[in-house]
C-alpha cells in the first residue's frame, strides 16, 4: 500500500481553495513509525502563509456567517457523507503515517465524523434569550454570535478525529477556520481539506496549513483577526499558547495532558475491568490523553486482577497497523520510545516488578512491548508522569479514600475511570474526583452529544454535547427601549 494508492493522499496545503506549496519551496518529510520509511513530504510553511491563511479565513467569514444556520449545516452534511464513502482510503492514510490498527483508525474516523451532523443540528438550537424586563416599554435579550476566525491546532495521536471535534462547531457556529496539523501526521488533516473542497465549502471557510510549528503558532497567537484557539495537546505546549494569545486576549479552547486513574474496587465485575482495562491503556499503544495512566487495585482482588490482566496482555498482537490481526502498532518517534523506556527502568529501580513486557520488542524500530508493571508507588515517575505509551502500572490501595486520595494526587484532571458495582460508591466517587470526566464501568468516553474536556492543568472548554458550540460563539446583550412610546 503506497501513498500514490490514494485520491485523497495531498502534498500540498489548502488555502482560500487552492493547492498550493511553501512559499519558499520547503518540505518536511513524513515517516511511518511502522518501517520507517519516508512517506513523502509536505510544505514547511511558516509566518507568511499563515498569514495568506489568515487572511483568506478573514475574507471569506463575512458572507459564511450571514449564511443561515441550515444552509451551513448542509455543508456539514454533506462533509460527513463523503468522510463514509472514503472510509478505507481514509483509515489507510491514518494508519501510515500514525501506525494504528486499520480497525482503531477506521473508529477514530466515524467518532470523529459524526461531530459534522451532530454540529450541523446544534447551529439551529444555538438560541438566544428573551429575559423578564426590568420595568415598561423594554425588552432585555441576548443574541449568540460566531466569534471570528479561528486557529486548529491538532495532535499526532488522533489527527482525524481532532479536526472535526474543533472545527465542526466552529464551521457551524458561522466561524472560518485555519487548522495546523502535527507534522509527524498531516495527511489526515489534507484529505479531510480535499474532501471539504468536495463538498463545496467555500474558498477560504476551511483552510489546513503544515510546516513550522512555532512559525505557525506564533501568527495565528499574535495576529489579532484570529479570536479564537484552539489547541489539543501538552500541558507545556498549551501554556506557551496560552501566554501568546494573551497580547490579543484570545478565546482558547485546551485539552491538555492528562494521568487518569483507573480505579478497580473490590465489589467490581472483574472481568468487565480487566477488558475496560485493556481497551482504554492500550488503544492507539497508550498514546492517548484519557488513557488509564494509573490502574489503582483494590488489595483484596489485587492478585486476581493482576493476573487476568497479564494473561490479556501477552495476549495482544504488535505489528504494522496494517497486518491483519494486529492490535498494538509502534510509537510515533523515537523519544516516545525512549520516554517509556526511562520511565519502566525507573520504577524498576525502584521496586517496581515487570509481570509482562518490559522492553523493546523484537521486531526492532519504535514498537514496545505491552507492559504490566505491579507493586508500583506514588514516588515513582510512572505514576506522576503521562505514560503516553503501552504500560500499565498497577497501584494497591486499601480503602476508598486511599483510592480517592492516590486518584487526585496530581496537577492534572482530564479522565478518570472506576469499576464498582455498589451504587452508592459509583455517587461519592464520581463527585470527588477532581476530573472533568468520569468513566463508571466504562472506558469509551468521547461522543459528540456530550461535552470532553478537563479541569485543573488539563484546560479549558468543552468539545461535543450542546457545551461545544458555546466556545466558538459570544454571547451578545441587547437591551430594547422606547417600546410603550
Amino acid at each position: 500500500m503506497r501513498p500514490d494508492d490514494f485520491i485523497l493522499w495531498k502534498n500540498q496545503c489548502y488555502i482560500d481553495g487552492k493547492w498550493i506549496p511553501a512559499l519558499d519551496g520547503e518540505v518536511l518529510d513524513v515517516t511511518n513509525p511502522a518501517s520507517g520509511e519516508v512517506l513523502g513530504t509536505v510544505p514547511k510553511c511558516g509566518t507568511k502563509e499563515t498569514s495568506l491563511a489568515i487572511s483568506a479565513a478573514a475574507r471569506s467569514m463575512a458572507a459564511w456567517k450571514l449564511l443561515t444556520p441550515a444552509e451551513r449545516g448542509e455543508y456539514l452534511h454533506r462533509l460527513h457523507a463523503l468522510i463514509r464513502e472514503n472510509l478505507d482510503e481514509l483509515a489507510a492514510i491514518l494508519t501510515l503515517e500514525q501506525g494504528k490498527p486499520l480497525a482503531e483508525s477506521k473508529g477514530e474516523i466515524m467518532q470523529g465524523a459524526s461531530y459534522f451532523p451532530w454540529y450541523a443540528g446544534e447551529a439551529r438550537r444555538a438560541y438566544g434569550r428573551l429575559i423578564p424586563a426590568p420595568g415598561p416599554g423594554r425588552r432585555p435579550l441576548t443574541m449568540l454570535q460566531p466569534v471570528g476566525v479561528t486557529g486548529i491546532i491538532t495532535p499526532w495521536n488522533f489527527p482525524f478525529a481532532m479536526i472535526p471535534r474543533k472545527a465542526a462547531p466552529a464551521l457551524a457556529a458561522g466561524c472560518s477556520v485555519v487548522i495546523k496539523p502535527a507534522s509527524q501526521t498531516p495527511y489526515s488533516a489534507l484529505a479531510m481539506a480535499a474532501l471539504a473542497q468536495e463538498a463545496g465549502i467555500p474558498a477560504g471557510v476551511f483552510n489546513v496549513i503544515t510546516g513550522d510549528s512555532s512559525k505557525i503558532g506564533a501568527e495565528l497567537t499574535g495576529d489579532p483577526r484570529v479570536r479564537k484557539l484552539s489547541f489539543t495537546g501538552s500541558t507545556a505546549v498549551g501554556k506557551k499558547l496560552m501566554a501568546q494569545c494573551a497580547g490579543t486576549v484570545k478565546r482558547l479552547s485546551l485539552e491538555l495532558g492528562g494521568n487518569a486513574p483507573f480505579i478497580v474496587f473490590d465489589d467490581a465485575d472483574l472481568d468487565r475491568a480487566v477488558d475496560g482495562a485493556v481497551i482504554s491503556k492500550f488503544r492507539n499503544s497508550g498514546q492517548t490523553c484519557i488513557c488509564a495512566n494509573r490502574i489503582l487495585v483494590q488489595k483484596g482482588i489485587l492478585d486476581a486482577f493482576t493476573a487476568k490482566l497479564a494473561a490479556k496482555v501477552e495476549a495482544l498482537r504488535v505489528g504494522s497497523g496494517l497486518d491483519a490481526g494486529v492490535t498494538q502498532g509502534p510509537l510515533i518517534d523515537e523519544s516516545a520510545v525512549k520516554h517509556v523506556e526511562a520511565l519502566v527502568a525507573e520504577a524498576v529501580d525502584k521496586g517496581a516488578r515487570i509481570m509482562v513486557g518490559g522492553k523493546r520488542h523484537a521486531l526492532g524500530g519504535l514498537f514496545y512491548e505491552p507492559t504490566v508493571l505491579g507493586s508500583v508507588t506514588p514516588s515513582m515517575r510512572v505514576f506522576r508522569e503521562e505514560i503516553f505509551g503501552p504500560v500499565a502500572p498497577i497501584v494497591p490501595f486499601s480503602s476508598e479514600k486511599e483510592a480517592i486520595a492516590l486518584a487526585n494526587d496530581t496537577e492534572v484532571g482530564l479522565a478518570s475511570y472506576m469499576f464498582t458495582n455498589d451504587l452508592g460508591r459509583t455517587w461519592r466517587v464520581s463527585e470527588a474526583l477532581e476530573y472533568g470526566m468520569v468513566g463508571v464501568n466504562e472506558v469509551i468516553l468521547a461522543m459528540a452529544e456530550a461535552p470532553f474536556g478537563g479541569i485543573k492543568e488539563s484546560g479549558m472548554g468543552r468539545e461535543g454535547g450542546s457545551e461545544g458550540i458555546l466556545d466558538y460563539m459570544d454571547t451578545k446583550y441587547v437591551l430594547m427601549g422606547g417600546l410603550n412610546v
